[in-house]
């Protein structure tokens, strides 16, 4: 498919009913015609794997077409100033989420990024720090456990932040760590409980969240 039938089809599919759904859940309504994620997954099986029509969708500055570039993406042509330049676009949470999930997660930067992004200012480049964690959590099988202790300095420092997408994403990234395995688990409650004693209503939510879940996971784990 060329990039005009890719927008065409896009747009084929639109919902204002489906934007205001969206907005109601803090996606940014701007640019967004209302396609479901469904929608695009099969649009993205039907092109495959194209990196030059990846970075044509981006440019295109429709919602859609930005989730869509991601998905169609290839991990392993994307390098540190593609990164750099998307993630200064990031104006709503599930596109910064997507692309850090089927994109930039995939690529050897992602440690580096990860880190390097939970210090920045702007909201949603801070979060995608910390989706990065909790992308790599799951989904780097390779990575040794010891290597994320080396995320816990950034979470317990960010976890002031009281900005709505930043401590979901500190709080996201917690969980997925603590439930790696039973060694992260026991020292990821370890770290909520520093983090629940900071004084600040952020850090006490980020903290509390976190450990009921990750109490029972890690009993769980540790039957095993």
């Amino acid at each position: 498919m060329t990039f005009e039938q890719i927008i065409n089809e896009i747009k084929k599919h639109a919902s204002r009913k489906n934007v205001e759904g969206m907005a109601r859940f803090g996606i940014n309504p701007k640019n967004t015609l209302g396609v479901s994620m469904p929608v695009l997954r099969s649009l993205a099986k039907i092109i495959g794997k194209d990196q030059k029509l990846s970075k044509e969708l981006w440019q295109a500055k429709i919602h859609e077409a930005r989730i869509l570039a991601a998905l169609i993406g290839e991990p392993q042509l994307v390098g540190a100033r593609q990164m750099e330049s998307w993630v200064k676009d990031f104006d709503s949470w599930d596109v910064c989420d997507q692309v850090c999930l089927n994109l930039f997660g995939k690529t050897p930067f992602a440690w580096p990024k990860a880190i390097e992004w939970s210090q920045r200012r702007g909201e949603f480049v801070k979060r995608a720090g910390f989706v990065l964690m909790a992308v790599l959590a799951v989904h780097d099988k390779k990575a040794a456990d010891k290597e994320f202790l080396k995320f816990f300095p950034y979470l317990k420092k960010e976890a002031i932040d009281n900005r709505n997408f930043v401590k979901k994403a500190v709080n996201w990234a917690l969980r997925q760590i603590g439930k790696r395995s039973h060694y992260l688990s026991i020292r990821v409650i370890k770290l909520c409980e520093e983090i629940q004693k900071i004084d600040s209503p952020t850090s006490k939510w980020i903290a509390a969240d976190a450990l009921r879940e990750l109490r029972v996971k890690s009993y769980k784990l540790a039957k095993k």
